[in-house]
């Protein structure tokens, strides 16, 4: 047996034989059947369904069936979005500038010691409340009370010469000269108990002006020169708080109008501008303004920090919560609101007042349709179906 061309016959010629031992086998060549019936029969069935398929995908495209169009018709409009909806009426709004302030004193002062020595004594302790011109400390004054009584009995002295040389005078015996001398003797003792008295009554230390002391130096047995700080007054009644105003907001505030006043430690007091300012600071471009608060007993210390809320008119405006603002294409703060034919629209606001449970805004009509859920799915133009705030948003609302 032999192959050849991939076709494998029977040798019977005995000639045939002998040849064919004498040549070598191709070990290297391939079986092939392109001879055999129906060999070729696969690629033309691959190659008519090849085109079948791309026959009938491209008469999908570019011939759409009626039967896709009739279903395209008859396929339901878009569902319009449900949005929950709070009717508001607009209310006159009190305005309000809020500032942040620090109290501080009406007066504060160092108490100098006007005479140097000793002291003595210390009446009065850090903290306690003083009436004006109370006695705070003594310094000792033994030699000054020692010079006051030598300066009188000049002064005695001197009164007696005077009038003996007036009385000479009198009987022609002194001449005037002699009471010109006797005149000045009299005024400088009088000087001299003057200053001396002064001095006694500088070994005394007082308070100024009635406030609390808020510092004292003062220990018996020490020794201050004069002129040396032993003390510090502050007067805390009335309690001045400053604030800092926009430049934009000062003709709204007026000298005598009422103010409140919120400190920090939680008290809240009435107060009255006292003082607005004529030049803006050259860094802030803000106004000082003083509100002047009663503070009885200065319970109050100063230098604690405030709010001040001016009422400076009123305004139509619509509260809400913050929540439920929006923000525009451009960026702009706005509400969205429902029309009568349940479209949406977009009303820039501008808030005129704030408060810990919401804000009022300014800006949309008297009677508005508030979206108050599902106004993040929604823009101006669409159409929408709008339900009513259930019970306890509306309460939360109302609070």
């Amino acid at each position: 047996m032999a192959v050849n061309g991939g076709i494998a016959r029977t040798l019977t010629n005995p000639k045939e034989c002998l040849m064919a031992q004498d040549i070598e086998p191709d070990l290297a060549g391939k079986l092939t059947f392109d001879s055999d019936k129906g060999a070729g029969r696969s690629k033309w069935v691959a190659i008519f369904l090849a085109l079948l398929l791309v026959g009938w995908m491209g008469s999908g495209y570019l011939i759409p069936s009626a039967s896709r169009q009739d279903a395209a018709s008859d396929a339901p409009a878009p569902r319009a979005i449900t949005v929950a909806v709070m009717p508001s009426q607009a209310q006159d709004v009190q305005l309000v500038l809020t500032a942040e302030g620090q109290s501080e004193p009406d007066r504060a002062t160092d108490v100098q010691s006007e005479a140097g020595g000793q002291v003595v004594s210390v009446s009065a302790a850090r903290g306690d409340l003083v009436s004006a011109g109370q006695e705070i400390g003594r310094i000792d004054a033994e030699t000054i009370k020692a010079q006051l009584l030598q300066a009188q009995a000049q002064l005695e002295q001197s009164t007696r010469d005077l009038n003996n040389a007036i009385a000479l005078q009198e009987r022609g015996v002194a001449t005037e000269d002699r009471v010109s001398s006797a005149r000045a003797a009299k005024a400088a003792a009088d000087a001299a108990v003057t200053a001396a008295q002064e001095q006694l009554e500088n070994t005394i230390i007082r308070a100024p002006f009635a406030g609390r002391l808020n510092d004292l130096t003062l220990d018996v047995g020490e020794f201050v020169d004069p002129g040396s700080v032993v003390a510090e007054v502050i007067d805390n009644d009335p309690l001045t708080v400053v604030i800092q105003v926009p430049q934009q907001a000062l003709s709204r505030i007026e000298t005598g109008q009422e103010a409140t006043v919120n400190f920090i430690t939680g008290e809240q007091r009435t107060g009255i501008v006292s003082f607005i300012g004529a030049n803006a600071d050259q860094q802030t471009r803000t106004f000082r303004v003083e509100v002047t608060v009663d503070n009885p007993d200065s319970v109050m210390p100063a230098g604690l920090s405030a709010r001040i809320a001016l009422p400076t008119g009123q305004a139509r405006g619509h509260f809400i919560s913050p929540a439920i603002l929006s923000l525009g294409a451009n960026g702009d703060l706005g509400i969205k609101t429902v029309l009568e034919d349940n479209t949406v629209a977009f009303s820039q606001v501008a808030i005129v007042r704030a408060q810990t449970d919401g804000v009022w805004v300014a800006g949309l009509p008297e009677e508005a349709d508030i979206i108050t859920v599902g106004q993040g799915f929604v823009t101006a133009g669409d159409v929408v179906d709008p339900q009513p705030m259930a019970d306890d948003q509306t309460a939360d609302m109302s609070q």
